[in-house]
């Protein structure tokens, strides 16, 4: 496994701007059909501190809600402030689970997954058995960035080599273009939905891109230098220097264009 498969994640850190996180989650939400089950199950795949988890209750309160990772961190997070029954009868809990090897053990309504698959290598493979996993008439939906080109992510490749981190973070293969996301999905016997919109935040604050990849983008960089706080800080100032001159600030704030891409596949009813 590399060390960018298994980041460690502090819960706070990621939460501090969670609005402009959840923004793409409720844009996908808005576009996943009605669900074949009275009750629906649902799988939440790598659910994070379940901030986000809480959305799919409100939207069917009645469901079986499950929000699975596989950090203790965001588990412990979940737990604490999201757990237990919902309005409408359902409950909403979470459980430990590794997205790469996750396998449905019964029939759910609804797989879904929030910015996590471009963090499982060769995540497509595991597509198949999610589909088979849904019930006839559920859905498969997941969001994932697609900015690895941008210069937040391109500044820390180029930096990492000099800290010896050369294999700890991602490239521009960790997801697929959109056309090749439907491509397998219609493969699958889908109907699919796939499309992809770049956000533009507008973050506030010192360093507020730098404070924004913290959070995700840089946990593997932060877990590989957490033994060695010298050089963690000296490459936090040399990443920090870059990023102010690549996302210069505004009047009104830091623009920060972030692409995402989308995907809502409806097994067939039969």
């Amino acid at each position: 496994m590399s060390a960018a498969a298994a980041p460690t994640w502090d819960p706070a850190q990621y939460l501090r701007h969670a609005g402009h996180r959840a923004r793409p989650f409720t844009d996908l939400l808005a576009r996943v059909p009605g669900l074949p089950g009275e009750r629906p199950r649902i799988a939440d795949l790598g659910c994070g501190p379940g901030n986000v988890t809480t959305l799919l209750a409100e939207r069917w309160p009645g469901a079986h809600i499950t929000g699975y990772d596989n950090s203790a961190e965001m588990l412990d997070r979940a737990h604490a402030e999201h757990a237990g029954p919902t309005a409408g009868g359902g409950c909403l809990g979470f459980a430990h689970a590794d997205v790469r090897t996750w396998t449905p053990e019964e029939p759910y309504d609804l797989i879904i997954s929030n910015a996590t698959l471009q963090w499982v290598p060769g995540h497509t493979e595991r597509f198949g058995e999610w589909v088979a996993g849904l019930r006839p008439g559920g859905t498969f939906a997941f969001q994932v960035p697609g900015n690895f080109d941008a210069p937040s992510h391109r500044l820390m490749r180029d930096l990492a080599p000099r800290y010896g981190l050369a294999e700890t973070l991602r490239h521009t293969d960790a997801v697929l273009t959109p056309q090749d996301y439907l491509t397998r999905l219609t493969d699958l016997g889908c109907a699919a939905d796939v499309w992809e919109t770049t956000y533009v935040h507008l973050l506030t604050g010192a360093d507020p891109v730098l404070d924004w990849v913290k959070g995700t983008g840089l946990r593997p960089v932060l877990t590989a230098l957490a033994d060695d706080p010298e050089a963690r800080d000296a490459f936090l100032d040399d990443y920090r220097a870059a990023l102010r001159e690549a996302y210069p600030p505004g009047p009104h704030g830091t623009p920060f264009p972030f692409r995402r891409i989308f995907a809502v596949a409806r097994r067939e009813a039969r």
